[in-house]
This record gives structure tokens, sequence and C-alpha cells, in this order.
């Protein structure tokens, strides 16, 4: 089975939801934070399983600039300075599909790191951004 390609993309900036339609009228709403979290960037999925690094205090970032990559994909710039996050439509269309147990899974992390989900990233800056010049952590 093909992946649907989305006919629209809206960025709802009061709601910060990214709403995705498509052709057969499904419409998945995806918060900015949920995408932050799940961006599948290295900064945030590491390079191989058990790296990923545990996504805090991102309950109020938004998107600031949507870019289309190729016919595929979309990368969003988030105001924490995050865009190095390829979402493909394949990654948009799961993450649309399963987002509600994808969320408790994401909560259940906090919990065992014994983390809030507001608190900042440790040794993180405000505006800090691993995708224009490299995380040295990470």
């Amino acid at each position: 089975m093909t992946t649907p390609i989305p006919q629209s993309i809206d960025v709802l900036l009061e709601s910060r939801v990214l709403e995705l339609g498509y052709a057969d009228g499904t419409v998945l709403a995806l918060p900015f934070e949920f995408l932050r979290v799940y961006s599948p960037s290295a900064e945030v999925m590491g390079h191989g399983p058990g790296q990923e690094t545990l996504q805090t205090g991102k309950r109020g970032v938004e998107i600031v600039d949507l870019q289309t990559v190729g016919h595929y994909a979309i990368q969003p710039t988030f105001s924490d300075g995050h865009q190095s996050g390829i979402f493909t439509w394949d990654y948009l269309y799961r993450l649309g599909t399963q987002k509600d147990a994808l969320w408790q899974e994401y909560l259940d992390r906090l919990a065992a790191a014994g983390k809030d989900r507001d608190q900042p990233m440790p040794g993180q800056q405000s505006g800090h951004s691993c995708g224009s010049g490299g995380c040295g952590g990470h």
C-alpha cells in the first residue's frame, strides 16, 4: 500500500497545529510540540537504536518556516532553532495515524526518566540549533 500524499498542508499558528488534508477527506492534526518531540533528525533520534535524546521544554514551540523537500517531504523550522528534521510523507502519516499511542509513549519515557515535559533541555541555550553547526555531544 502506498502512503497517501497530503493535498493540503496548513500551519495553524493560533492552535499550534500542522494540519494535513488528504484526497479521501482524512485530516491529520499534528501539534507542533508533538512534531518537535518526534523530529526524525539525528539530534532527536540519534544515529541508531538507543541513541535517542528525550526532548523536553517544547510545549510552546512554534513552526516559523516550512519548506518542501522534493516531492516526498517537508522540513519545518521550529522557534527553538531546530530545523534539521526532514518529515517524509510516510513518517507524517504514521505520526498522524498513531498520534495517541506515540504521545503516550513519550509521556511514559518522560516518567521513566523522572523528567517533566516542560523542563528545559539540559545544557541547551534558547535558540540553539544542532542543524546549523552540529552538536558536539549529540
